[in-house]
């Protein structure tokens, strides 16, 4: 009887945590995040970070393109928006300055220096013509760099 009661103790633990080991852990916000159409992948939101950053994104029922293969449904490329807000006119082409930063070389990665302190760094989708989409496809998260290299 010890060995079987031994034994159920055992397989309880384990899959115990093995449950709690499970990335998400029924968490709705992982669910949400995995169906969102863009998904901030790194930095995670509210981290402590290093500056230079890489900040990477995924797409979900979007293709990631360069900009020069022109407007295509469905596809597209990333800018990131660092302290400011999704621009309030959505049919026209994305600034490009030091705060509205185009990835439109179709990467999903980009490293990115920042001041000491706290940032909110917006991924935003647009077409090929800098155009967002509308409605928008992005995510945010917020950072704050706690170290300059």
């Amino acid at each position: 009887m010890k060995t079987i009661s031994k034994v159920l103790a055992l397989m309880v633990a384990f899959a115990f945590v093995g449950c709690a080991g499970q990335s998400g852990g029924g968490s709705s916000t992982a669910v949400s995040s995995s169906s969102k159409a863009l998904s901030i992948t790194t930095p995670a939101t509210l981290s402590n970070v290093s500056s230079p950053l890489q900040v990477c994104m995924a797409t979900n029922g979007y293709t990631v393109e360069p900009a020069k293969n022109g407007v295509n449904a469905g596809k597209g490329h990333h800018h990131l928006l660092v302290d400011v807000s999704i621009p309030a006119d959505l049919s026209k082409p994305i600034a490009k300055d030091g705060n509205h930063i185009h990835m439109g070389d179709g990467s999903k990665c980009k490293t990115i220096e920042l001041e000491k302190g706290q940032h909110t760094i917006t991924a935003l989708f647009a077409q090929g013509n800098h155009v967002p989409y509308n409605p928008v496809v992005s995510d945010a998260v917020t950072v704050t760099v706690v170290h300059v290299k």
